[in-house]
């Protein structure tokens, strides 16, 4: 782990402009759609993060050639030749991401059959795949489960359903998509998740050929095709990624621009941005013309000065508060004076990392009860899912181990606005979701070093 660590210098505003790329939770599933296709897709702005190396690992072991376009960040797809894998190529891959599981529906109509391998990702609860399993279940798949993982099969083909998740999972309603666009006749999908990324997938799916319907009250039908063809794309940028450099601003009373982020899909922060009393300014794109190279678009955050206020949220589907904002921007909450609660309903453990927050100074404390407007369905079943943050606190250095992906930046965030020097075991993982990050930290003047 010695050469998995990052040194952090703290104490230090974070100043500069930054760059976002294609959604994280968007990019990966774009690639597996790729699958579909009888011709090239291209997707651009993809972003040098481990879980876009892994998709592409798999989609080369089942045939398809992935190879770089000549735009920075552009990949190019060719599904001719897809074939099966075998299951020890395969599980090279066992445990690295949970992207595996959306390979079923397309492997399903491509060769018949799937095999996917155990299934890694954060540690942030169980995130049972039980969803996905009934979801391929009722299309007409057979799913047997074997010590190495899950071996599939559709015999009869696939057939469209009507099916009501139980939650809207942003994973399930992605497996239905990936599944029905292709099954034979007519599926209709309730409680389905209907974050951005779900529309930006839903928009390739069309690009693609596919005949799908976003209803009201999270309905969507989707009428099956016999067959789809490549795609060109640009994905939508990830807000969560801009967030997080957005918490960071506050937390370290700094000054970034995260270009690329876009309002739209970042409403519901922006709103709790301003209420704990941090600045925004949204910037245009600036069109390049004669003698001028122009500029792209995005948001400004900044620390005004002065003191933060405590507020209460809860994290919840979209439109609600997003779960991957809760945790940078709880370490700006402990520089906040008062009382600040958080009420986690989408993941169970997602609150262990603020053990790590409290060593460096912060008073926080969680609770099992729902602290929040809305009983969820964690309420009285033990798990430590609200947290009520005490502040201003003063934060220290402190040895930090990252235990995940968005615990692992909030925990950089800590050791960035804590006075002393840190150190960041694990920080690797961070690679998982944030593209060139110690780099974007140079570039906002932030002091790090590898030992």
């Amino acid at each position: 782990m010695t050469d998995d660590v990052l040194v952090v210098h703290g104490g230090t505003p974070l100043e500069g402009r930054i760059r976002v790329r294609g959604a994280k939770n968007l990019v990966s599933k774009a690639m597996v759609a790729a699958l579909l296709g009888d011709s090239p897709s291209r997707l651009f702005d993809v972003p040098r993060i481990r879980d876009v190396e892994v998709v592409r690992g798999l989609l080369g072991l089942h045939g398809v050639k992935v190879t770089d376009g000549a735009e920075d960040g552009e990949l190019v797809f060719d599904p001719a030749n897809v074939e099966s894998a075998s299951t020890d190529q395969i599980n090279v891959h066992a445990g690295s991401s949970r992207i595996p599981i959306l390979f079923c529906g397309p492997l399903l109509h491509r060769l018949g059959h799937a095999f996917i391998p155990d299934l890694g990702g954060c540690h942030i609860g169980p995130r049972p795949i039980d969803f996905h399993l009934q979801a391929l279940r009722e299309f007409g798949a057979t799913v047997d489960k074997t010590p190495e993982g899950l071996h599939l099969s559709a015999p009869n083909g696939l057939h469209g359903t009507k099916f009501a998740l139980p939650y809207p999972s942003v994973g399930a309603t992605e497996q239905v998509l990936l599944t029905a666009v292709m099954a034979e006749g007519v599926t209709e999908l309730r409680n389905a998740a209907v974050e951005p990324e779900i529309i930006d997938l839903i928009c390739i799916l069309q690009k693609m050929g596919a005949i799908i319907k976003v209803h009201t009250d999270r309905v969507i039908e989707i009428q099956g095709v016999p067959k789809l063809h490549g795609y060109t794309h640009r994905p939508i940028p990830d807000r969560i990624e801009a967030a997080s450099w957005a918490a960071a601003a506050l937390a370290t009373r700094g000054h970034v621009e995260v270009l690329g982020a876009q309002q739209a899909d970042m409403m519901t922060f922006l709103n709790i941005f301003r209420s704990v009393g941090g600045e925004y300014e949204v910037t245009d794109a600036r069109p390049p013309k004669l003698g001028d190279p122009g500029q792209e678009g995005g948001i400004r955050f900044w620390h005004p000065g002065g003191e933060l206020n405590a507020v209460a949220l809860e994290t919840g589907v979209h439109p609600g508060f997003m779960t991957d904002w809760q945790q940078p921007l709880v370490v700006a909450l402990t520089q906040a004076r008062g009382l600040s609660i958080v009420h986690e309903t989408v993941y169970e453990q997602r609150l262990g990392y603020t053990e790590a927050l409290n060593t460096m100074g912060a008073n926080i404390q969680v609770y099992r009860d729902c602290l929040g407007g809305t009983p969820c369905r964690f309420g009285r079943r033990n798990f430590k899912h609200s947290a009520v943050i005490a502040g201003p606190s003063k934060l220290h250095a402190a040895d930090l181990v990252i235990p995940d992906l968005r615990a692992g930046f909030s925990h950089l965030i800590a050791a960035l606005a804590a006075e002393g020097t840190s150190r960041v075991y694990g920080v690797d993982l961070i690679n998982r979701g944030y593209e060139d990050f110690e780099a974007k930290l140079a570039d906002l003047g932030a002091h790090t070093e590898r030992p």
